[in-house]
């Protein structure tokens, strides 16, 4: 299996400067939040998300250096991620991030919240400052979808006649309009032709759905250690991803379970149980794998280059985390 350390190896250098500058970008003159900011960007984490910016900019960029503006550019994309990550934990009352305590838990809910709003807005200053409009708009947009996501998300807890086509429009919302839209405002400060800046954004809106499904899949095949959170913990808050909506059209009793919200003893155990009989999980990796080689047909504009090669190879990683 492909490790994210060899498939970002023509951004690595630019990965770490990235590191090193997100705690500055939240600036030492707020205490509390800055000590949070540390908190999360100490997390780790892949960077998936700066990574795919820097390789769409190199990839753009053909034989010329990337500008300041594309490695401000993935620093605002990871910020923008990190401040919804604060802001989810804290309404699924989370207790751990990638295996450490989330920031309310640390911090606590006021605290947190502030943080998140915090770096969304300290993101929001130095997007004005690219000077770039299509650029603001583009990452304004995202922020925008998130909060729709996450109104989506609250309104369809326990909703057991969600659709698949609803699930994916929360999760486009709430995970990759990031990804889509910081991949084709890269083009743009690139210069390419709108139709390539197009099709770098279906790029990302496409791998960016392939990850979550991924991710809402081993909510429910990996341990408790690999999450870094419990195992059912999405389900047990009532969100219902493609494994369960899978389920739920063979498993009758499955919707009993979820519509009395888990409230007998060993009701989410159960269902897990049930979930983990049926085909859903199958046909969610099947999702996955057609969003997947859907993005990689949106890079045939691009030049040959190893980070063209990146992206293409980051489609099979996605898929090869199933393994």
């Amino acid at each position: 299996m492909t490790s994210t350390t060899s498939l970002f190896a023509p951004v690595e250098s630019d990965l770490r400067l990235l590191a090193d500058n997100l705690k500055q970008l939240v600036g030492a003159r707020h205490p509390i939040l800055y000590a949070a900011a540390e908190h999360l960007f100490g997390a780790g984490g892949k960077r998936l998300r700066p990574a795919i910016v820097l390789l769409i900019s190199r990839a753009t960029m053909a034989d010329q250096e990337i500008t300041p503006k594309h490695r401000r550019l993935a620093e605002l994309t990871e910020m923008i991620h990190t401040a919804s990550l604060v802001h989810d934990d804290v309404i699924d009352e989370s207790e751990l991030r990638r295996g450490v305590p989330t920031v309310h838990t640390s911090f606590g809910n006021r605290v947190a919240v502030l943080a998140g709003d915090f770096l969304f807005a300290q993101a929001s200053w130095y997007l004005a400052n690219l000077d770039n409009l299509k650029v603001v708009k583009l990452l304004s947009e995202v922020i925008k979808d998130y909060a729709e996501g996450e109104i989506l998300q609250g309104l369809n807890r326990f909703d057991t006649s969600l659709s698949i086509e609803a699930y994916l429009d929360k999760t486009y919302y709430k995970t990759a309009s990031l990804l889509a839209n910081s991949a084709e405002a890269a083009g743009v400060l690139s210069g390419v032709p709108q139709e390539v800046t197009k099709n770098l954004y279906h790029y990302g809106r496409h791998i960016g759905l392939a990850f979550q499904i991924v991710d809402d899949i081993f909510d429910f095949t990996g341990s408790a250690d690999a999450l870094g959170k419990p195992a059912g913990s999405d389900l047990k808050s009532g969100i219902l991803t493609a494994p369960v909506l899978y389920a739920l059209a063979e498993k009758p009793y499955l919707e009993v379970l979820i519509e009395r919200e888990f409230a007998q003893d060993g009701d989410l155990e159960q269902a897990i149980a049930l979930i983990n009989d049926a085909r859903g999980i199958e046909q969610s990796r099947d999702l996955a794998a057609y969003h997947a080689r859907a993005a990689i047909q949106y890079l045939s504009d691009l030049a040959p280059s190893k980070s063209k090669d990146a992206l293409i190879n980051l489609a099979d990683y996605v898929l090869s985390r199933f393994h």
